[in-house]
């Protein structure tokens, strides 16, 4: 795969980054050497290797779904500006 000129300006344009017209042909070849080496890890055997979270072993924590801090709902809106039956009251902003 390979990028134009056109391409570069276009991904420039969704990044909204401004880039100079000088500056289009080393981006295009960045952008070319970024997606030849992405071609090359697609030509790696990966076949019976196991997906990875982390580069050493570890087991990941877990902990018992169960709710820890039930009952304090006015405690959380003490500090509010304004509130109503342990809700937040904000301002109207949709018509």
């Amino acid at each position: 795969m390979s990028v134009d000129a056109a391409t570069v300006r276009r991904i420039a344009h969704l990044a909204r980054i401004a880039v100079a017209d000088d500056e289009i042909e080393h981006l295009q070849n960045e952008l070319n050497a970024i997606l030849a080496f992405v071609e090359q890890l697609a030509e790696v055997d990966v076949e019976g290797v196991e997906p990875m979270t982390s580069a050493t072993p570890m087991r990941m924590k877990w902990r018992d779904d169960v709710v820890t801090d039930g009952d304090i709902a006015a405690d959380i809106v003490r500090n509010a500006p304004a509130s109503a039956d342990n809700f937040f009251l904000v301002p109207k902003v949709v018509e």
